[in-house]
């Protein structure tokens, strides 16, 4: 055991020594990861681990028939989107069938940030305007033009965006569209032409929040009054998440401008996408074009033609929303009992436990990674915990979630 956790340790070593200190690892003791499986990680002593937090894999780690596609490709044909060839084709079709039918143009990308930095890019050329709208917890990619619209980050802000410090409890379905105006309003009195609104449709980095369902729709009627355009970035709710549909703007009866998407759309083979209204994508066409060589290379789309098939075979969008259900009933009991846990938000597998604060949450965090659960923070000073598993996860597996959970928060009462 000495000898493999030393392995380990001089693993993290080399890491130190050639990749930029930029990087971060999970947890106080970080994991060094060797296999993963469905909903569990495995690690170099052979311990497993349930994975509750990450999105990217939305279909289960390795899915074997995500990766037999993937492989069966890559062994045909790998290349772009300036020769004809049916994938691109193929995936886009898929993408706009579960879409309003307003949405009727697809450009394929390699991350949720290409996809939000273009959308950005469009609004601003399309609407003459410089300012855009973000919540104050927001994550939204990592292109210099992105980072300044992720305030979570730390880093300031971009010139012309403006923020919303976002309820985590909405009065009514009014409150964020009254943000929205009122946010518009500091705009005008400065001089800034409005582009653009960009959420994340579960506010993910925000805790998650989600009720009350269509609290988006009145925000959508203030950005359109003022000539700017809507931006939903569902990187983080989309495919299912919040087991409402597809898509995290279903919820609010809207149809965006703009819907982005990225992680979870491979199954974690990089690959994304702007999806857009037909008029929009000609208006820009009119203007400029665009090429990305990789993205829409037709290994991933492959990839995410296949993650796709799973999502709809395996009835992933009814699991997230029934065993979603079933975790939140287990959160509001244990709610009920511990005082570490002040509020529940969130929606199907996407969940937020709000704590007193950011030191507890990490406490917790650490606590349940110790204990074989893995887990998140986010929102405001890392205060709420991320809960957020694959979606084929099962409810023994939730069962195994809140046990651990549990005796992480009885610990914590007796601190």
């Amino acid at each position: 055991m000495q000898n493999e956790i030393t392995d380990s340790e001089l693993l993290q070593a080399r890491r130190d020594a050639v990749l930029s200190p930029s990087y971060r690892l999970f947890y106080e003791h970080p994991i060094h990861v060797v296999r993963g499986e469905g909903v569990w990680l495995h690690d170099a002593q052979g311990r497993k681990y349930l994975d509750a937090y990450n999105n990217v894999p939305v279909a289960g780690h390795c899915h074997p028939y995500i990766v037999e596609r993937t492989v069966e490709q890559a062994r045909k044909l790998n290349t772009h989107t300036r020769y004809l060839t049916d994938k691109p084709v193929e995936l886009a079709e898929r993408l706009l069938a579960t879409m309003p039918s307003d949405m009727g143009s697809v450009i394929l990308t390699n991350s949720g940030s290409e996809a939000n930095d273009l959308a950005i890019r469009i609004a601003r050329m399309l609407t003459g305007g410089t300012g855009v709208i973000v919540t104050d917890c927001a994550y939204h990619g990592t292109t210099d033009l992105l980072q300044g619209m992720s305030p979570v980050t730390g880093l300031p802000t971009g010139r012309d965006v403006f923020t919303i410090q976002v309820p985590l409890e909405m009065q009514d379905e009014q409150e964020f569209g009254r943000l929205v105006r009122e946010c518009l309003d500091r705009m005008q009195a400065q001089g800034v032409k409005p582009a653009a609104l960009l959420v994340d449709t579960i506010f993910g980095s925000d805790g998650a929040i989600s009720d009350p369902a269509g609290f988006l729709k009145p925000a959508l009627e203030e950005i359109h009054a003022a000539g700017a355009m809507f931006i939903a970035d569902e990187v983080q709710p989309g495919f299912g998440r919040t087991g409402g549909g597809m898509w995290g703007f279903s919820r609010h009866g809207i149809v965006p401008d703009f819907v982005t998407m990225g992680k979870p759309m491979g199954n974690g083979h990089p690959v994304a996408a702007l999806v857009t209204k037909r008029s929009i994508a000609e208006a820009f066409r009119s203007h400029q074009r665009y090429f990305n060589t990789f993205g829409g290379n037709t290994v991933s789309s492959a990839a995410a033609l296949a993650t796709l098939d799973v999502i709809e075979q395996e009835g992933l969008v009814q699991n997230a929303r029934e065993t979603g259900a079933y975790l939140r009933l287990g959160l509001e009991a244990l709610a009920r009992d511990h005082d570490s846990i002040t509020a529940l938000r969130g929606s199907g597998l996407f969940q937020g436990v709000q704590t007193p604060s950011g030191e507890v949450a990490a406490r917790i965090v650490n606590a349940m990674r110790d204990k074989g659960v893995l887990i998140g923070a986010a929102g405001r000073g890392n205060a709420a915990l991320k809960v957020r598993p694959p979606l084929p996860v099962k409810r023994s597996e939730v069962d195994f979630l809140l046990d651990v959970l549990a005796q992480v928060l009885r610990s914590e009462a007796g601190r």
